[in-house]
């Protein structure tokens, strides 16, 4: 079997063909848009590749054709030698990824569906239009601070309203730059609904989002983006390896005989940390104080506020993997206990 090793670039790609072997049997440069071509004219082999934006629609196009493929994680190739004695070129790369692959079996990364793929990218998108938002926002916050003025946060969505009422209160003329300011920001939350019905849409059609949704702080953009994250929940033996995937679980310096607990690893995606952070602070913030919020507000009494969130999404992102992993809805009276296959 040959090993293909392809550095994968925007426009080029460079290419390293070794065989089994290990005696190179090609070298050349290639439009990275027409490498299923290339790959279709190859007998079936190992197609290596280093993560990167490219990565997964090559992967999809060389795993359709029949070939097999490892996608390297970026945090290992250092350990492979790319880079090594610094000198970096897309050649010398190839070279090293082909050799290493002729030696070992390398370790691949999952590689998600085309259906995660597309969640991923819908919620990212809407995340931008938010950023965006959010940007225009602050650039308003700012003018009316140089004029002595204030708002207050009353949501995002009413902010235009607010920011010409105030001039119109105090009979002022809102200036030309400010109102396509406001216009935009305008424009930009009626594009954030639509974004959110999507995703609300994707979330009630789905079955698997729709049973997570029955946990308390868990709304359509948690739901969708942790299917979206695991995407096949095959993957993972137990709650514990989700958990550490999510890098929420705390991490560990220990030496000899000094044992030392630190904070988060925050391994993973940040995005979905960063949601089932928001999930625990909705669900402690519930009106309706079951047992799992109980446990939390006692975690709070001993650790502080901050650790009893942490602790709570922890906790949630296990239940949602019990859901999802069991076909079965949220029960309160469940919340609290300890997840099976923790």
């Amino acid at each position: 079997m040959e090993h293909i090793a392809i550095d994968l670039g925007g426009r080029e790609s460079q290419i390293c063909i070794r065989s089994a072997d290990g005696q190179v049997v090609e070298e050349r440069r290639y439009a990275t848009g027409s490498l299923g071509r290339f790959l279709a004219k190859r007998p079936m082999s190992r197609v290596v590749l280093e993560t990167c934006a490219e990565s997964f629609a090559i992967a999809d196009e060389a795993l359709t054709l029949g070939h097999e493929v490892r996608i390297v994680p970026a945090t290992l190739v250092r350990s492979l030698g790319v880079g090594s004695r610094q000198t970096k070129t897309d050649r010398r790369d190839a070279q090293i990824l082909s050799e290493v692959s002729c030696r070992i079996d390398l370790p691949t990364v999952h590689v998600p569906s085309s259906i995660a793929r597309q969640r991923k990218t819908l919620i990212g998108m809407r995340e931008g239009l938010g950023a965006a938002r959010t940007k225009l926002i602050n650039s308003v916050r700012g003018y009316l601070r140089t004029i002595a003025k204030r708002l207050g946060t009353r949501g995002a969505a009413t902010f235009p309203q607010r920011v010409r009422a105030l001039f119109e209160l105090n009979g002022g003329q809102l200036p030309a730059c400010v109102d396509r300011q406001l216009i935009a920001i305008d424009a930009l939350t009626e594009q954030i609904r639509a974004a959110d019905k999507e995703i609300s849409k994707a979330a009630r059609e789905d079955p698997i989002c729709w049973r997570l949704m029955t946990a308390p702080g868990v709304g359509p953009m948690t739901a969708v983006n942790y299917v979206a994250t695991l995407d096949s929940i095959e993957r993972f033996a137990g709650a514990h390896q989700v958990e550490s995937y999510l890098g929420l679980v705390p991490g560990e310096n220990s030496s000899s005989d000094r044992q030392s607990r630190t904070g988060l690893t925050k391994a993973g995606s940040p995005r979905m940390r960063w949601l089932m952070i928001q999930a625990a602070w909705a669900c402690l913030r519930s009106r309706q104080q079951g047992p799992l919020q109980q446990w939390a507000l006692e975690v709070k009494k001993r650790r502080g506020l901050k650790v009893a969130i942490a602790a709570l999404a922890r906790k949630l992102t296990g239940i949602l993997y019990a859901l999802w992993r069991d076909g079965t809805a949220f029960e309160p009276s469940r919340g609290a206990q300890e997840i099976v296959g923790q």
